[in-house]
């Protein structure tokens, strides 16, 4: 009679079965992620796909449209002006358009006038609040307060300034009087009137870089402040050395969106000079409105603002490649 021994796997031989077996567990759960991950990615290109849509239809589409006319005739005031004309309207721009240049240099005046002062004043408001305000119903209603200006409609903005730089109503011109300068022509004068453009701007915007500022010093870590007190520097030492490296890619930002919104400056320009007088506070895109609308070159008006689009994109990429510069040195 022949008995059958079953032989008992070894110790071994148990441990690879039971590596095989958790690889191959682990290989399927592996699977099931990736597989999940990938139907998780085209649910959220789905949930994208309404705004992709939109941002075709309101950006994308239109400046398809922008260049393409700007190399075209088109003159709203005559029917079948819409003909392709190759580069004439950019030759017009760069070698014969005087006043264009012009409004250039209107608006880099306005730019530097106007940036700068509203990057400073919103970093020191930035700063007094969080160094100088401890309680936060105070510090919460500090920043309800300086937000006003923002909330603002742009057109409402326009129109206080006009009243606060108009001789007869004007409080402003009340003051110089008071202090032996006589009544200014703030909007008559081609000097006067752009500053007076630049003053109402900063004081309309300022808000946006504080806001930003405030928020980049918020999130500054905690560590090199209190390296810097154990090796005694003083409070202007570790402005200088730490915050101010360290908020330089939000500067960036701030500086960027405030340069990119000086150059759309519209609402002040339009309600209280109307580029005027003569063409002292017309910068380009009032110029490009005025030429498509009032002039009705609207094929010309476009080679305008797509000169304008283009500064304006190189601007950003130089600006974006210092925040890269400025994370990798802070970093």
């Amino acid at each position: 009679m022949t008995e059958t021994i079953e032989e008992t796997p070894t110790p071994a031989s148990s441990r690879v079965q039971v590596e095989a077996t958790s690889k191959t567990e682990h290989r399927d759960v592996k699977e099931h992620k990736s597989g999940w991950k990938i139907s998780q990615g085209r649910f959220f290109q789905f949930m994208l796909l309404p705004s992709v849509i939109l941002l075709t239809l309101i950006t994308i589409l239109p400046v398809i449209f922008l260049i393409a006319t700007s190399f075209t005739s088109w003159d709203l005031s005559r029917p079948g002006t819409l003909v392709f004309i190759d580069i004439q309207n950019y030759k017009r721009i760069f070698l014969q358009d005087d006043r264009f240049w012009g409004t250039v240099g209107v608006q880099l005046k306005l730019s530097l006038y106007t940036v700068p002062a509203q990057v400073l004043l919103g970093l020191a408001l930035a700063v007094f609040i969080k160094e100088r305000i401890h309680k936060p119903w105070l510090v919460d209603i500090t920043r309800s307060t300086l937000l006003i200006p923002m909330v603002i409609p742009p057109i409402v903005a326009a129109i206080i300034w006009k009243i606060l730089f108009t001789p007869p109503v004007s409080i402003i011109s009340y003051v110089t009087s008071s202090l032996g300068w006589g009544p200014l022509d703030w909007l008559g004068d081609p000097t006067l009137a752009l500053v007076a453009i630049a003053i109402a701007g900063v004081w309309e915007f300022f808000p946006f870089s504080f806001l930003l500022l405030y928020a980049g010093l918020l999130s500054l870590p905690e560590e090199p402040y209190e390296a810097a007190m154990v090796d005694g520097a003083n409070k202007w030492q570790t402005f200088q050395h730490i915050t101010l490296p360290m908020l330089m890619p939000t500067i960036s930002i701030v500086l960027l969106f405030r340069i990119i919104d000086s150059i759309r400056a519209f609402p002040l320009i339009y309600i209280m000079t109307q580029g005027g007088p003569g063409f002292a506070t017309e910068p380009t895109n009032f110029y490009a409105y005025k030429t498509a609308f009032q002039f009705t070159y609207v094929g010309y008006s476009s080679a305008m603002i797509v000169v304008v689009l283009t500064f304006t994109m190189v601007l950003t990429g130089i600006t974006l490649r210092r925040i890269r510069w400025h994370r990798g040195a802070v970093s």
